[in-house]
C-alpha cells in the first residue's frame, strides 16, 4: 500500500498545500489572497452575460471582479442574462475562468459561495491525512515548488529519462532510454516513464493535449494503452489512437491555474514579496532564541510585505532597501 503525505504551508499573502505519495509529491495547490475568490476552482457565482463568443457556442460572462471575464461554453441567452454558475477551471494565459451553468440567477454579478480551501483540498486528495505544518511544511512546499518548475525526470535505476513540456498547443512527453536496451527494459521504461510524466503534468497544474513518444518503435498496444490508463487515471481523460510512430496522444481536464503562472501572479514585486516573507517566517520559526528579525527587500516589494510581514508578529521586522537588487530579498537579526 501506497505511503500518502501532506503538508499545509498557511503564510501570509499566500496559502500552499503539497501531497507526496511514495516520497514524491504528486500535487502543489497555491492560493494567493489577491487572487479574486470567482475565480477559485469550484467557486459558485452570479454572472451577467456580456457577449456571445464569435465563432463558438460559448459566452464571455462578467462576475463582478477584475477581468477577464469567465467563459460558459454552451448556449447561453443574450447579453445580460443573470445566470447562477460554479467555476470548473481557474484562470490561465489571458484565459478567464471555465464556467458551468447551474441555472438562472439574480442579482448583481457576485460571489455566492468560495471553493474549497488549500486545506479542504488536501483533505480530497489525501483522505484521512492529516497534514504536517509549520517549519517542516515550508521546507517541502519549497521543494516542491522546485521540482513543479522543472521540465526533466531521471530515474537512474532504469536509465530513463523523462522530459516534459508545454507549449501553446500541447504538452509534449519525450521518454529517453539508451538504444541498446532490451526489449524487457524498453516495456518497463515505458511504463515508469508514463508514471512520472503524469506525476510531473498533475505537479505542474497542467491539462490539454498530450503527446507522448515512447521508446521504441513497434508497441504492444493494449500494454501501452493499460499503463497509460493507470497512469493518467482520473476524470474526463480522454485516450487517442497509438500512432505507428510510437505516439501516444491524450486529453487532460484543465482545473487549476499552472503553477508557473500562479507563481508569477500579479507582476515580478508580488512573488518577491511572497518569497521574502515566507523566508522571514520559515527563519522566525527556526530561529526562536533572536529577538527580532527583518526582512530586507527593494522599496517596490516592501510596500506589498508591509502588511503581511505585520501578521506575522512583534518579532518580525521590514526594512526597504534600495540597494536590494529586483527580485532579491535577505533576511537580518536586529541586535542591540
Amino acid at each position: 500500500m501506497s505511503e500518502v503525505e501532506a503538508w499545509l504551508d498557511e503564510t501570509p499573502g499566500e496559502t500552499r498545500g503539497a501531497v507526496a505519495r511514495d516520497g514524491r509529491f504528486t500535487h502543489l495547490l497555491i492560493d494567493r489572497e489577491d487572487t479574486p475568490p470567482q475565480h477559485r476552482l469550484g467557486a459558485s457565482v452570479v454572472g451577467r452575460v456580456i457577449e456571445r463568443a464569435r465563432g463558438l457556442d460559448a459566452a464571455f460572462v462578467d462576475l463582478g471582479c477584475d477581468r477577464p471575464p469567465g467563459f460558459l461554453p454552451g448556449k447561453a441567452g443574450m447579453a445580460g442574462e443573470r445566470l447562477e454558475l460554479e467555476v470548473t477551471a481557474e484562470p490561465r494565459e489571458s484565459k478567464g475562468p471555465t464556467l458551468r451553468r447551474i441555472g438562472p440567477g439574480e442579482g448583481a454579478p457576485r460571489l455566492l459561495s468560495p471553493g474549497p480551501t488549500v486545506r479542504e483540498s488536501l483533505a480530497k486528495l489525501a483522505p484521512g491525512v492529516v497534514p504536517i505544518e509549520g517549519a517542516e511544511a515550508m521546507r517541502a512546499v519549497i521543494e516542491a515548488e522546485q521540482e513543479a518548475l522543472t521540465d526533466h525526470v531521471v530515474v537512474s535505476d532504469l536509465g530513463l529519462d523523462v522530459a516534459v513540456q508545454r507549449t501553446r498547443a500541447l504538452i509534449a512527453v519525450d521518454l529517453d532510454l539508451a538504444a541498446d536496451a532490451p526489449r524487457a527494459a524498453r516495456d518497463r521504461a515505458n511504463r515508469r516513464g508514463l508514471q512520472e510524466a503524469a506525476r510531473l503534468i498533475r505537479l505542474k497544474g497542467w491539462g490539454g493535449l498530450v503527446v507522448v513518444d515512447l521508446i521504441g518503435g513497434a508497441q504492444d498496444g493494449e500494454k501501452v494503452m493499460s499503463a497509460a490508463r493507470a497512469a493518467f487515471d482520473g476524470p474526463q481523460v480522454a485516450f487517442g489512437p497509438l500512432s505507428r510512430f510510437g505516439l501516444l496522444q491524450l486529453s487532460l481536464p484543465w482545473t487549476r491555474t499552472p503553477v508557473e503562472e500562479a507563481l508569477r501572479h500579479g507582476g515580478p514585486d508580488m512573488p518577491a514579496a511572497i518569497a521574502g516573507v515566507r523566508a522571514l517566517r520559515l527563519a522566525l520559526l527556526e530561529d526562536r532564541a533572536a529577538p527580532r528579525l527583518t526582512l530586507v527587500l527593494p522599496p517596490p516589494a516592501a510596500d506589498i510585505a508591509m502588511p503581511l510581514v505585520a501578521r506575522l508578529g512583534p518579532r518580525a521586522a521590514l526594512r526597504p532597501d534600495a540597494a536590494c537588487a529586483p527580485g532579491a530579498h535577505m533576511v537580518v537579526e536586529d541586535r542591540p
